[in-house]
């Protein structure tokens, strides 16, 4: 008896719309296993697609923030992640974003459920990724990095993928943007990829992540290119805010290692670590979130549903709405 499948297209990142048209096909074919090869939006789709396949229902039944936040009861259908992109981490992530248009955010399907059965992690398959989606997806996984370990959940196991994932990106993004085929630096990021994933599913996220939620659900733009736009900014507001709080110097302690493993310099600051994120992103041709359509007149709106994101309740300081506002304005 042989093998048949079906195959589903993932054009951008995924909606609730999608999700429902996959597992209605996925259903009606009948299929019993889901295998998502591509970047993180095809992960997440397919992520989202086998534990709907499993648990019945709609989206809106499970997802965070804008519906019923349902728990799934049922294992997934069992789904394979072979991710092409060295980014989102999301083949060891146990949860799928996916926007919802009409109410202008993304939120998360999230279950322990959900975590993949098997993650094929091939640097080869990267080989070909273009320059401007190296260094975004590259960006995403540095912040991946970086937020984790400067998170208030932060612990001993997730700092030991952090401070190898930071190493090993400190020198592979640049070079894997410079020459995509060189193998060396596409295998270090796809393991710092990875690395970030694990941190992030342990530790949480931060206000990068906070911010590009509402931002990826009112802006047609790619996560990891709102993120690599949002990190140098979050980084300085956040150590500001830090230096301003006596009772966070273990976070600004953070800062500081982040900033030795990126610069290499033992004297390094918390202030010098920004500093080398910032020229990194200029040196990647990393565009302002203006590029994207983002204007200053919605930075109230957006500062707003930034404050109530998951992703900030592990960002080491709780951000004023003053230091939020800022901290966009920055980034556009």
């Amino acid at each position: 008896m042989g093998i048949t499948g079906e195959s589903f297209p993932i054009h951008g990142e995924p909606t609730v719309d999608l999700v429902r048209h996959g597992t209605r096909l996925a259903r009606d074919t009948g299929c019993d296993l889901v295998i998502a090869l591509g970047g993180g939006s095809a992960i997440d789709a397919g992520k989202a697609i086998a534990a709907l396949l499993a648990n019945g229902g709609d989206p809106l039944d499970y997802l965070e923030v804008v519906g019923q936040a349902k728990p799934l009861s049922r294992p997934s259908a069992p789904f394979i992640a072979i991710p092409t992109t060295a980014g989102t981490g999301s083949e060891v992530t146990r949860n799928a974003v996916l926007a919802s248009p009409e109410d202008g955010v993304k939120a998360s399907l999230r279950s322990p459920h959900m975590l993949p059965a098997l993650a094929v992690v091939d640097p080869e398959l990267t080989l070909d990724l273009p320059q401007a989606l190296t260094a975004s997806t590259g960006l995403d996984a540095l912040t991946q990095l970086i937020e984790p370990y400067v998170s208030n959940r932060a612990n001993p196991m997730t700092d030991l993928y952090c401070v190898e994932g930071l190493r090993v990106a400190a020198s592979a993004l640049r070079r894997a943007w410079r020459d995509g085929h060189d193998l060396a630096a596409r295998t270090d990021m796809s393991f710092a990829s990875l690395l970030g994933g694990l941190a992030l599913a342990n530790a949480g996220l931060g206000a990068v992540h906070g911010f590009a939620a509402p931002l990826g659900g009112m802006f047609d733009a790619p996560h990891g290119a709102l993120c690599a736009a949002l990190l140098p900014h979050a980084m300085r507001v956040n150590i500001a805010a830090l230096e301003a709080s006596p009772s966070h110097s273990e976070s600004l302690l953070r800062y500081a290692a982040v900033a030795r493993i990126l610069t290499g310099r033992t004297d390094a600051t918390p202030g010098d670590g920004a500093a080398w994120v910032d020229r990194l992103c200029r040196d990647l041709e990393i565009q302002p979130l203006s590029a994207y359509g983002v204007r200053p007149a919605k930075v109230p709106a957006l500062a707003a549903k930034a404050a109530r994101a998951s992703s900030m309740k592990a960002n080491p300081i709780v951000l004023t709405r003053g230091q939020l506002e800022e901290l966009l304005t920055r980034a556009i």
